[in-house]
């Protein structure tokens, strides 16, 4: 018989305690379940470090009939050790982010806070597509790779991108999905049913009650006649939501004027071509308007023309009114679905989430730059006043 002795050493984990490593580290009983025989163990921490953590230095003996072949010992140890490291990381969690913006990076901060305070150890792989469909597309294809436990795709240029590169994956690398700050999930083709979503995809979406929203409008500014919304054409939540508010027009007696941008850079260009044209400016959850919002206001302050929002991150950024969502708390929401599916829930017989906790935002400054005094029966109400 030969004596064999490994040593391992790996870098503690800074919030780790002594003792839960070791668990994770259960090199004697995994080789025991693999048929080994093992006569001693012996764990001990060193001085030394790696990047500010402390290392762990293992060194466990082995007895192995004469006859057992090398390969076989190798085989089980690599084994064993890829199982440790997987242990010891917790779970991944691959991001396919449209474009950076203060909305959608209030989801991703509300997601990963929900998880951090349930002590759901995570580590994330963050990607951004900077607004591009075809960037979105490339990241979609290179998260299947990845291999990650989950899938989150924000907005939804970038959760159909995502989804896509999920369908045409070959079974060992398809992965349960969730998409957030998504108007119309069914509308852009995510799931078939919000209620019983099927599949591997379900998630939070953000639909306004557009009624109310367009009560408090014409509340801040009575008598507008004519309503102009800005949109990229080429994002199906954005379509959804203009064809809603047509129709919702009709009914509470305004014209909606469209003005569409395929790009940040056309935003301005297409905010100028609103003026004389429209009593107000409505910016819906659309993901290329929002990032190039400064562009608007600036149109909205020179011609003394309204512009509201439909998300209160955008009020703080000069829009004079929203009644809208909280990202931060639509992402906490979505972090809270992302527990129970990475905990062996099916996101299958998970329904489509509704943010319905509501927020109004005001901005006075703004509001007297776009020639409007904020209301106030409004002010009272307000959830926040931004002066």
């Amino acid at each position: 018989m030969r004596s064999y002795c490994l040593f391992v050493i790996i870098p503690l984990d800074a919030g780790n305690e002594h003792k839960t490593v070791y668990s994770k580290f259960s090199v004697v009983r995994q080789m025991r379940e693999r048929g080994l025989q093992s006569v001693l163990s012996v764990h001990e921490q060193t001085d030394d470090k790696v990047d500010g953590a402390p290392l762990l230095k293992s060194c466990v003996n082995f007895i192995f009939l004469e006859n057992m072949m090398k390969k076989m010992i190798l085989g089980v140890l690599v084994a064993v050790l890829m199982s440790v490291q997987s242990a010891a990381a917790g779970y991944v969690v691959s991001v396919n982010q449209f474009v950076e913006h203060p909305a959608l990076d209030a989801v991703l901060q509300g997601f990963q806070d929900y998880l951090t305070e349930q002590k759901v150890e995570v580590e994330y792989h963050v990607h951004n597509a900077q607004a591009n469909m075809g960037t979105a597309t490339q990241i979609g294809q290179q998260m299947i790779g990845e291999k990650a436990d989950l899938l989150l795709a924000i907005a939804t240029p970038s959760a159909q991108a995502t989804a896509q590169a999920l369908k045409k994956s070959p079974e060992n690398l398809k992965r349960p999905m969730l998409f957030s700050a998504i108007t119309d999930p069914v509308a852009a083709g995510l799931v078939k049913d919000l209620q019983n979503p099927g599949g591997l995809i379900t998630g939070v979406s953000d639909l306004l009650p557009l009624e109310e929203h367009m009560n408090m409008v014409l509340s801040y500014r009575p008598g507008i006649n004519t309503l102009g919304v800005m949109y990229n054409a080429g994002e199906a939540n954005s379509k959804s939501l203009v064809a809603t508010l047509r129709e919702l027009g009709k009914k509470m007696g305004f014209e909606v004027v469209e003005a569409t941008a395929a790009k940040t850079a056309d935003v301005y260009q297409a905010a100028k071509s609103l003026v004389g044209r429209v009593d107000a400016v409505y910016i819906p959850t659309d993901n290329t308007i929002v990032s190039a919002l400064e562009s608007v206001i600036k149109v909205g302050i020179e011609n003394k023309l309204p512009i509201f929002a439909a998300d209160v991150n955008s009020v703080e950024r000069g829009a004079v009114a929203a009644m809208g969502f909280d990202y931060y708390k639509h992402g906490y929401q979505t972090g809270a679905m992302a527990q129970r599916i990475l905990e062996g829930a099916d996101p299958a017989s998970i329904p489509v989430e509704f943010q319905k906790e509501l927020q109004l935002h005001i901005n006075v400054s703004s509001s007297v730059k776009m020639g409007l005094t904020p209301p106030p029966a409004l002010l009272e109400k307000a959830d926040k006043i931004i002066d």
